[in-house]
């Protein structure tokens, strides 16, 4: 029997099969993905086979070669990663200037970590609602400098509404994965999305300007009855706990460059075919910064991820 994970609660992962049924599975034995070291080797979106038992539960026996899929480093195991979800056809990823402030570095390395598994991303800049004017100024050159660089970018508030008829089509027959920072708001956005999800949400930490988990497993929700026109294709919507860090995972240094659009542009003038972009001579990338072509969080970003290859560090802060 084959189905879908819609579900993932840690050891217990929900299937929906081929037949409209949802069975509860566990994994059968010491299964592991070849080549892949993950704390969860079945994520949701990912296509499995499975065997009903007697009381109604599942084993997952196998699973289908995967379309894509976005990682990240464990934050507590340096060694192994964290797949956010499988089998997408887009990435939201929600980010706010305050409230709580997300950095450019956490945005670069999902970006990044997205390209490198091609999976298209849209910047969702929550809560405009709460900006005052020099938020809004800062929050419409963040957008101005992604748009710049190739990334579609939505001001949105999740509370009121604003920008979501933009949204909704976007969605329209499409696999989703939503993700980002928490506190930033993504519980209350499918709250409004889909107003049957009852997601849970939770206030902003004042001290700290930091978010609280709120969403403790990731969840393949359906669109379908809240989109309209109807799709021939299902729309999904897969959300996923707020993470605070963002650990790149199995990049090496040299494909870094690819990773970044305005960066890759540029190195192909470099002298060097095997430029690492921090000190050579004749360094297109050097010259097209300090032109201002390509921007200095942007760099940034980029070293800090040379760096992690170097030191095998991960930064929470990103």
């Amino acid at each position: 029997m084959k189905g879908l994970v819609v579900k993932n609660t840690g050891s217990w992962y929900t299937v929906q099969t081929d037949d409209g049924r949802l069975i509860e599975s566990k994994i059968k034995g010491n299964f592991r993905l070849k080549g892949i070291r993950s704390t969860n080797p079945v994520a949701v979106g990912d296509r499995v086979e499975l065997v009903v038992n007697q009381e109604g539960t599942a084993f997952i026996t196998s699973i289908e070669d995967r379309r894509n899929y976005i990682i990240r480093k464990s934050q507590n195991l340096s060694k192994q990663s964290h797949i956010l979800a499988a089998n997408v056809d887009q990435a939201f990823l929600v980010v706010t200037v305050n409230r709580p402030q997300t950095s450019t570095t956490f945005i670069d390395r999902f970006l990044a970590s997205a390209e490198a598994y091609r999976v298209p991303v849209y910047l969702l800049f929550n809560k405009t609602d709460l900006l005052d004017d020099d938020e809004l100024r800062y929050q419409e050159a963040m957008v101005n400098l992604y748009e710049t660089v190739g990334y579609e970018c939505l001001q949105v508030s999740a509370v009121t509404g604003l920008g979501l008829d933009q949204l909704r089509p976007l969605l329209q027959g499409k696999v989703t994965l939503l993700s980002g920072n928490s506190g930033v708001g993504k519980s209350t956005l499918i709250n409004r999305l889909v107003p049957d999800a009852n997601q849970r949400t939770a206030e902003i930490s004042d001290a700290h300007n930091t978010g609280m988990h709120t969403t403790t497993f990731s969840e393949m929700i359906s669109l379908d009855s809240h989109l309209s026109p109807l799709s021939s294709s299902p729309s999904y919507l897969i959300d996923t706990p707020g993470i605070k860090g963002f650990g790149t995972f199995d990049m090496e240094p040299e494909e870094l460059t690819s990773y970044f659009k305005e960066i890759f542009h540029f190195s192909k003038e470099c002298r060097f075919s095997n430029c690492t972009h921090t000190h050579e001579p004749g360094c297109a990338v050097l010259k097209a910064l300090d032109e201002h072509y390509i921007a200095a969080s942007r760099y940034q970003s980029y070293l800090s991820m040379l760096d992690d290859k170097e030191d095998g560090k991960y930064r929470e802060a990103y």
